[in-house]
């Protein structure tokens, strides 16, 4: 009944942009932050940016800072990610999760996740 969503994942040139889709079903966002993750292969899971419940407050890796933005969407359920300035290295599965704490990038806090995202970056 609890669902998380991800959707808007592709293949993209370096440079290129993309906006991903973390919908959520069965549970209202209105009190969940959500944080993007991503894991590429043979690599851990990481911390990309995490939005507050409210939508108020915003964290990014430094990695993706400056070219990243998470927003959120209450009424539609739905947070994003836009993705600018894609490099190579953001290759990855891409991941949403839901927590009913203030954001951390500690993923065992994280309550729901979804199925992931395949972002691929390359020319």
């Amino acid at each position: 009944q609890l669902q998380l969503v991800e959707s808007g994942g592709g293949l993209v040139q370096p440079g290129g942009s993309l906006r991903l889709s973390c919908a959520a079903s069965g549970f209202t966002l209105d009190y969940y932050g959500i944080g993007w993750f991503r894991q590429a292969p043979g690599k851990e899971r990481e911390g990309v940016s995490c939005i507050s419940s409210s939508g108020g407050d915003t964290d990014y890796a430094d990695s993706v800072k400056g070219r990243f933005t998470i927003s959120k969407d209450n009424a539609k359920n739905t947070v994003y990610l836009q993705m600018n300035s894609l490099k190579p290295e953001d290759t990855a599965v891409y991941y949403c999760a839901a927590i009913a704490q203030p954001c951390t990038a500690n993923l065992d806090d994280y309550e729901h996740w979804g199925q992931g995202t395949q972002v691929t970056v390359s020319s």
